[in-house]
């Protein structure tokens, strides 16, 4: 640990065994973790609940889950579609653009957080790594694919499509067809009068 004074909160955390890291954690107020344990069940709510609610079914791909998104701090263009059980980093969604046109099918995983194993070597504890934070941009009419997982930092290009069941680590240009753990592209899409 550093020599910075860590937060009453923190060390409680400790106590209860929740090893979270210092460099994130370590000057946590009593005030901003009852706001973010409110904010972690609200949106688990709206995910759980409404995302998949079979009476909403109908409305869900098109209206309800890009309205849920919005509500828990993503930003969501017009006539997204979001699939069934698609899951969103909640306690980044600010971090998560989403623009007009977008399909993201069932399954997918969008993550804007991970550990940061720059500095990573023999011996160090795991649970004291900090967290590396990136955006996840999703261009105009693009599709990811059923049961993949976008990773923090990529962007996905305009027209591009994800295969289903891929890892994105790394950005997809537009117009293209990516696939693969870790996905790579291995189509460029042609202009219609190419044809």
């Amino acid at each position: 640990m550093n020599s910075e004074k860590l937060s009453l909160t923190y060390r409680f955390l400790r106590i209860l065994g929740m090893h979270y890291s210092e460099k994130d954690y370590g000057q946590v107020t009593l005030w901003q973790l009852i706001k973010r344990v409110h904010k972690t069940f609200r949106d688990s709510f709206l995910l759980s609940w409404v995302m998949n609610n079979w009476m909403l079914s109908p409305l869900l791909p098109r209206k309800v889950r890009p309205w849920v998104l919005r509500q828990i701090g993503c930003h969501v263009g017009k006539d997204v579609f979001i699939g069934d059980t698609v899951k969103i980093d909640s306690g980044h969604s600010d971090l998560i653009i989403i623009e007009d046109g977008v399909s993201i099918a069932g399954g997918t995983r969008l993550l804007c957080h991970q550990r940061d194993f720059s500095d990573y070597c023999v011996g160090d504890e795991y649970l004291a790594l900090g967290y590396v934070l990136k955006p996840i941009v999703l261009k105009k009419g693009c599709l990811i694919g059923m049961e993949s997982f976008v990773m923090p930092g990529v962007t996905v290009g305009e027209g591009a499509i994800v295969g289903a069941g891929s890892l994105v680590i790394k950005d997809v240009p537009a117009w293209t067809i990516a696939m693969g753990r870790p996905a790579k592209v291995i189509k460029q899409i042609q202009k219609r009068e190419e044809l």
